[in-house]
């Protein structure tokens, strides 16, 4: 299980050791220059996780596949839905200690990190209690529910002097870490425009219980206001933190629109939404996400004058294309001479070209496991004890301007960020 682990930390010290620009991602440079890790007791880092459903198995996964090759033990586990309690301990073979109750578990003096995975509206008081017990905290984006919270989470991560890492895994992946050097190297020119969705065809709601309908709105948080935003604390804040990056700035204003115009269920959350978000310098990060068609589905997509990225599909397309070469010129010779002898609505149309232009990859590299290479990243972190460079301030600002957007749609007007959220 540890052999691809070790090439995709390959893929990334590649990445790294051939960047022209190795501040746009200075999270990684500790792997570029990692030494062995000592496998002794001493060194070993103890973790324990706090919300264990769906993300947070997948976390917990992850860092099962690392255990040994990185001298971790995931010493203990909390839950409070019976379910999500009961899975993670058979996950850990019964031999992480096991609490309904977080608090219980940040007493273990000897836990180093924590991981959090709870619904939204848990994270703040969690993370804030994790790091003023001594422990360092990776978290599940987004940060909080709300604005004030937070900003908490940020005073407490620099006040404690404690890691805060936020779950943004593009961070980690490869193809993104390539089109973010070929921005800044200029291959595509100009970043004029950035573009983003996040389509969906179905109601997001989970099966509650038969007969206990009081659960309806601890498994389904997503779906109420008080727990979540719904498509853009779940979803968008993953493409502001790739706007952001891209940029390397944050937006200085949002205006957008939301409803709910498919799902009439009770949802308190929108099932559609709309934003643009506005740059000093003039570019606009358009975005929109809806649950009631999946046809065009995930894209984050990066226009410059030079050329486009489509991150997602890992593709890249130059404005000027390569020219159609043998039998492929000679039928779009032909096509043009018959076409411009041809009126349409008064005038001649000319086709440009009859080549369907594919584009080009931006990476050979992309069969990596982002989420897996954060969560190594988080524990080198604990190792040395001290931050990662740069990765607090990704999460944070995605958070805030993800919050920002959601103020923006419910009050209908342009936000900018205010004075006490600057960091």
């Amino acid at each position: 299980m540890n052999s691809p682990y070790k090439s995709r930390r390959a893929f990334i010290k590649k990445t790294i050791i051939g960047s022209t620009v190795l501040m746009s991602y200075p999270w990684l440079e500790a792997l570029a220059n990692e030494s062995a890790i000592s496998m002794s007791a001493a060194n070993k880092v103890r973790v324990g996780i706090i919300g264990t459903g769906s993300r947070g198995q997948g976390l917990l996964y992850n860092l099962l596949a690392i255990e040994t090759s990185h001298n971790i033990e995931i010493a203990a586990i909390c839950d409070n839905y019976e379910p999500n309690y009961q899975k993670a301990i058979e996950l850990t073979h019964g031999k992480a200690k096991a609490f309904y109750d977080y608090r219980e578990l940040l007493d273990i003096k000897d836990i180093d990190a924590i991981v959090i995975a709870t619904p939204l509206h848990q994270h703040a008081h969690i993370a804030i209690d994790a790091m003023n017990a001594d422990k360092q905290v990776f978290c599940e984006k987004s940060m909080a529910r709300t604005l004030a919270d937070t900003k908490r989470m940020a005073n407490t991560h620099y006040e404690t002097g404690k890691i805060l890492q936020i779950g943004h895994q593009r961070l980690f992946d490869k193809k993104y870490l390539d089109a973010i050097d070929y921005v800044r190297s200029g291959k595509i020119g100009n970043v004029t425009q950035i573009r983003a969705y996040w389509h969906r065809n179905n109601d997001w709601r989970r099966p509650v219980p038969e007969g206990k309908p009081e659960l309806e709105r601890k498994i389904n948080w997503r779906l109420y206001k008080e727990y979540s935003c719904g498509l853009m604390t779940e979803l968008a804040s993953h493409q502001i933190q790739v706007a952001n990056w891209v940029k390397d700035a944050q937006a200085v204003s949002v205006i957008g629109v939301g409803g709910i115009n498919y799902w009439k269920d009770g949802r308190e959350v929108y099932d559609n939404v709309a934003l643009i978000y506005s740059y000093a310098d003039g570019t606009q990060f358009i975005y929109d996400s809806m649950t009631s068609n999946r046809f065009y589905g995930l894209e984050e997509q990066i226009l410059g004058d030079k050329g486009t990225f489509e991150l997602e599909q890992n593709k890249m397309y130059s404005e000027n294309p390569p020219q159609p070469a043998g039998i492929l010129q000679l039928v779009n010779n032909i096509e043009k001479n018959i076409f411009e002898k041809i009126p349409i609505g008064g005038a001649t149309w000319i086709p440009e070209t009859a080549l369907e232009y594919k584009g080009e990859y931006i990476t050979g590299d992309f069969d990596v496991n982002e989420t897996g290479i954060s969560l190594e990243v988080f524990v080198d972190s604990v190792r040395r004890g001290k931050p990662t460079p740069g990765l607090f301030e990704q999460g944070y600002h995605a958070s805030v301007w993800t919050l920002l957007g959601q103020q923006a749609m419910e009050t209908q007007q342009k936000i900018y960020l205010p004075e006490e959220l600057k960091i």
